[in-house]
């Protein structure tokens, strides 16, 4: 995802979360408040920081007056106590954009810091970690990002972009080969085609049919080894499906290329982070 892409896809979310939260109305408490303000995004916790430019795209929709200066870039790591940003404007734009930009920080930060941790996990190997298709509905871009702050690559990010045979093709397709062939004959220019197999028969069948990738789901390190010497170099291999933390090393010394997590977006803890006024 190119800056650009990066920073429309965060106007976008400020606007529709601000939508939310302000409705037309406006901040009916805040705007009590007269003057100018300053104030600061403290961690409360250690983590990696992800959502930076959600937070300078909140600040802008809400005042264009309200400045933000980040002290921590995203993807750095960060401890407890740190001042990651500071906010300078009308105190009443402050106060209305405080919780729109805390959450897209803490979200976000939870998603790049649970990422560092997988991926600290396969440091010394070359097996990757990759996000999956599961993220928060209309949030995927600033999730997706989030994973590559994090040290993680994105995957593919949506059904458009990469062709990939999954266990509900293959059923309806009747088979591997099938499903494969169907997939080939409805696009025309096809560069890579990722098929998911659940056990070593499939994966047989994945191969003689020309799959340039291997998604291993659901299977237990011993047959994820065995599935990886039988392709012997022939495909690049993916695992997936129910990958713990505490699981990633030993599958990544399986010789795989990507280790794919879901959890990465679905069970990321919000990072503790506070906004507090300077007086």
């Amino acid at each position: 995802m190119t800056a650009r892409c990066y920073r429309e896809a965060a106007y976008e979310a400020a606007r529709r979360a601000l939508a939310e939260d302000l409705a037309g109305y406006g901040d009916i408490t805040g705007a009590a408040f007269a003057g100018p303000g300053a104030a600061r995004v403290v961690a409360r916790e250690a983590g990696t920081l992800s959502g930076a430019a959600a937070l300078e795209a909140t600040a802008a929709l809400v005042d264009p007056r309200l400045g933000v200066e980040q002290a921590i870039a995203d993807g750095q790591a960060f401890a407890a106590g740190v001042t990651l940003a500071t906010l300078r404007g009308p105190l009443a734009a402050i106060l209305a954009a405080e919780r729109t930009g805390l959450n897209f920080l803490c979200r976000l930060s939870g998603v790049a810091t649970l990422t560092a941790r997988y991926v600290a996990e396969a440091a010394g190997t070359d097996a990757r970690i990759a996000a999956t298709r599961k993220t928060t509905p209309g949030l995927r871009a600033l999730e997706k990002q989030a994973v590559v702050h994090g040290g993680g690559t994105p995957h593919r990010f949506g059904l458009f972009d990469a062709a990939m045979v999954k266990d509900n093709h293959i059923a309806a397709a009747g088979g591997v080969r099938p499903a494969v062939d169907l997939v080939r004959a409805g696009v025309a220019r096809l560069h890579a085609l990722e098929v998911e197999v659940d056990t070593l028969d499939q994966l047989d069948e994945a191969l003689e049919a020309g799959a340039s990738i291997v998604l291993l789901d659901n299977m237990d390190t011993p047959t994820v080894r065995a599935a990886v010497e039988r392709v012997a170099g022939r495909a690049l291999v993916e695992v997936s499906g129910g990958v713990r933390l505490e699981r990633v090393r030993e599958l990544a010394a399986t010789g795989v290329d990507v280790i794919s997590v879901g959890a990465l977006t679905t069970r990321a803890p919000w990072i503790d982070l506070s906004l507090d006024l300077e007086h």
